[in-house]
């Protein structure tokens, strides 16, 4: 070859190379592996998930390309480390309990909290053990297992989730006709020939090697490779009745806010608690999957919003976005209009369009569309005012808006709810029909406008000489307009959000709910009223 010419086969590998790079770059949702996501996440979790948690990280890991370093211990010893700082900015927290990642959020060390799965308490034993092989002996209740000279091993209550929630539900149990409740026993024998150990898989182990004769684990223990050939498990009735009143939800993940890449590693949550990645492990451990979102490595979510909201809310979205590694396509838009559109597309895919959320500008219209949604709350109100040019006196009362030769602009009731409210609010007060004969008059003006933010520019322009607008539209005009207030009690317009029923990505939405329920100072800024009050543990 001579000096200078292009090696033809440096140019293919060079070409390839190239191709896969662009191939990979335009995959779909953004699913490459940006460079920041090459440094492994740190992530804190239960000892006793330890197996289905490393499955869905091998996963992940497959398909990313994320490593992830992974510190196992007891839900409360996790705890009590985050809260000394022991770990260098740790990203997630996956704990055995909810009990760990509410107080984790309550101590401002985590933000977000995604469900994952309930699991319960099992009484287990060696496969040889008489307990499992003779069934005439198999205990039938509690008394029946206190009673008998068996070596225990228990979760330390004071480090793990399972010792902790067993010894609150023995609390609540008494032993038959003594006075100590079950607990209080329990813990004696074991205090006299068993031992109490700091993780759910050491009392595993304890049982497994014949150290004890018994323990109790999680149902998911029992079923891990390491234990499933050696081990077997009850559940007293005693147990079952009453461990979802006393323990509740199980397994979750919270985001900490010591992470420095909480984008990166929201994204790793939502794979663990996705309907279609993390969650079938769980299932197959032999614990219950809480009601997941589908993956997608950047969700997109529709969000229909009523136009009176989105000064106070849209700062809300963008943040969202930011954080989540999301896309919030957001439609403003009369109400009207807004549930007029999904009644052209309920019932087709997601993809079609239909809202995952929704956010009214008053109860009026979420009351028309609720049987496609499910949750709601009420996150703000404001009240339904007369606005008039500064230091006109020509309307001083709801009557005067018939009078000839005043003009009016209101809202269109079948398309905004301002314009619904209006007519509501007129008819109640006699004028409505007065005044739609007026809007038939000749040389007589009375404008209908689609959207609340359409009406007080008409005062702007001098159009019209009063319009009927909420007063949260008039706040950034306060010194150019006068506002009369209507004596009416259908002068309050509550703004409800609420999550539709085919939405795939509701625990999505019950995030961003969290977010607009921290934002109490953009929405009285904007001129609502707020009515939320933040609680970690809200149902919504």
């Amino acid at each position: 070859m001579r000096r200078g010419a292009a090696n033809p086969l440096l140019l293919v590998l060079l070409g390839g190379a190239l191709l896969v790079a662009a191939l990979w770059f335009l995959l779909p949702g953004g699913e490459r592996r940006d460079v920041g996501d090459q440094q492994p996440l740190t992530m804190l979790v239960a000892a006793g998930l330890r197996s289905p948690v490393d499955q869905i990280l091998e996963k992940y890991q497959n398909e990313y390309g994320v490593r992830v370093e992974v510190q196992y211990g007891g839900s409360n010893m996790l705890l009590n480390q985050l809260k000394v700082n022991k770990f260098d900015q740790p990203d997630l927290y996956l704990a055995a309990d909810a009990f760990y990642t509410t107080a984790a959020v309550a101590e401002g060390l985590a933000a977000e909290v995604l469900p994952l799965a309930t699991q319960e308490p099992v009484i287990a034993f060696r496969a040889d053990s008489p307990l499992a092989t003779a069934v005439d002996d198999q205990p039938s209740s509690w008394a029946d297992l206190i009673g008998r000279d068996l070596r225990w091993s228990l979760a330390d209550p004071d480090q793990a989730a399972i010792g902790r929630g067993v010894k609150r539900l023995l609390e609540r149990l008494e032993t038959g006709g003594e006075s100590e409740n079950l607990w209080a026993a329990l813990e004696s024998q074991t205090t006299r020939s068993g031992v109490f150990k700091p993780t759910v898989n050491e009392v595993a182990n304890d049982i497994k090697i014949g150290a004890v004769d018994v323990g109790i684990v999680w149902s998911s223990t029992v079923a891990s490779p390491e234990y499933r050939e050696q081990l077997r498990s009850i559940t007293l009735a005693e147990l079952a009745e009453t461990v979802d009143a006393v323990i509740g939800d199980q397994v979750s993940i919270a985001v900490l806010t010591s992470s420095t890449r909480p984008t990166a590693a929201l994204r790793l949550a939502r794979f663990i608690a996705a309907t279609d990645r993390g969650l079938p492990v769980f299932e197959d451990f032999g614990m219950t999957p809480a009601d997941g979102d589908v993956w997608a490595f950047k969700p997109e979510i529709t969000f229909f919003c009523g136009a009176v909201n989105r000064r106070a809310i849209e700062p809300v979205i963008d943040a969202f976005q930011q954080r989540e590694g999301v896309v919030i396509n957001t439609v403003f838009d009369g109400c009207g209009i807004l549930t007029g559109r999904m009644g052209t597309i309920e019932g087709q895919s997601q993809r079609s369009g239909f809202p995952d959320v929704y956010m009214a500008c008053d109860r009026y219209y979420l009351d028309n569309v609720q049987d496609w949604f499910q949750e709601d709350v009420d996150v703000s109100q404001t009240e339904i005012v007369m606005v008039v040019p500064r230091g006109s006196d020509r309307v001083k009362k709801l009557s005067d808006l018939i009078e000839p030769g005043i003009r009016v602009s209101l809202g269109e009731p079948d398309q905004c709810t301002i314009g619904a409210l209006t007519r509501r609010l007129l008819q109640q007060a006699g004028l409505y029909e007065q005044l739609k004969d007026k809007q038939q008059a000749a040389g007589e003006v009375v404008v209908e406008k689609s959207s609340s933010a359409l009406i007080v520019p008409d005062i702007l322009t001098g159009n019209v000489d009063v319009a009927i607008a909420y007063r949260n539209d008039v706040l950034e005009h306060q010194d150019e307009v006068d506002v009369i207030a209507i004596d009416s009690p259908l002068t309050r317009a509550i703004q409800p959000l609420s999550i539709a029923r085919n939405s795939q990505f509701k625990q999505l939405v019950r995030r961003l709910y969290r977010q607009v329920e921290q934002a109490e100072q953009n929405f009285e800024s904007v001129g609502f009223d707020f009515l939320l009050t933040p609680e970690p543990a809200s149902e919504f």
